[in-house]
Order: C-alpha cells, then structure tokens, then sequence
C-alpha cells in the first residue's frame, strides 16, 4: 500500500471494525459494498477516525443505505465538512442487493457492518454481513470459551 493511501498508524488499511457484532449476531453471509463519501468523509477516514459499532444497513427502494455510522468532521474542511451521521449509499448490485432483501425479509435477519477498510486501491469498502440475533445462552457460551481458552494459555505458558 502506497505512503499515500495508508491510514495513520496502521498499514493495514483497516479504519473500523464492529467487534461487537461478532458477538452479538451470527453472521451467515458477507459481501463487501463500497460506499458513497464526500471528499472530507474520506480524508476524516484516512485519519482514522470513524465509529461503525451502533450501525446497520437497510434496503430501501432497492438501494442499500448505512444508517448511524460516525464518521467525525474533519478539521481541515472548515465550511465544507459534512454531517457526520448522514445516511450514506452503500454500491452494490441489483442482485445482491436483492439477495439481501430476500434474506432479511426471513423472520430475526438483520445487514450489519462488519468492518471498514481502503483496499490495495485506496478505495473505500465496507463489509456487511447478513446476520441473525444471538440469544443469552448463546452469548454466555462464547464467553466461557473465550475465557477457557485464555486460562488455557496462561497454563501452558507457565510450565
């Protein structure tokens, strides 16, 4: 990846990541959108700063939309920034896009965001995930692994 098209601080490209989700949702299936910014909305993202964790994504008028991303002003852009909760269209095609609706029109189906990243190109991409709701016990399991996997660790690790 180019000096140009690096975030600060990471090489990888990567500006946010919704953790969470994968914590509270099954995630059955991917697809990786792009997304419509205004020039300030990207260079705010270049610096880092974005916060995808209370968004979705919803299917309206056979278009696809993310709705509560934070993407913070950017300082730079003084009388031209953007608002930093707008919907924003995210590009796919008709038959994904209406793959999507299908799947969640199913009972407990919702399209979260995933993560969001610049790719090898620099452009901006969001992946979204079809996901369905985790209940309690499931949510407990997870947690009983995770922690059963770190002590596991800190065992081995000592002798």
């Amino acid at each position: 990846m180019s000096k140009k098209n690096q975030i600060k601080g990471r090489n990888d490209g990567l500006v946010a990541e919704n953790r969470r989700s994968r914590f509270d949702y099954h995630v059955e299936d991917t697809l990786e959108t792009g997304i419509v910014l205004e020039g300030s909305e990207v260079k705010s993202l270049r610096n880092g700063k974005a916060n995808i964790a209370e968004a979705y994504a919803a299917v309206e008028n056979g278009e696809l939309w993310l709705v509560n991303a934070d993407f913070p002003p950017y300082e730079g852009a003084n009388q031209f920034n953007h608002e930093p909760k707008r919907r924003r269209k995210l590009l796919a095609s008709k038959r994904e896009i209406s793959r999507l609706s299908q799947q969640v029109d199913r009972a407990g189906r919702t399209i979260v965001p995933l993560k969001l990243y610049f790719n090898e190109r620099g452009i901006a991409k969001l992946l979204v995930g079809v996901a369905t709701g985790k209940r309690a016990p499931d949510k407990r399991e997870v947690q009983k692994k995770r922690d059963w996997q770190r002590d596991k660790a800190r065992i081995l690790k000592e002798n």
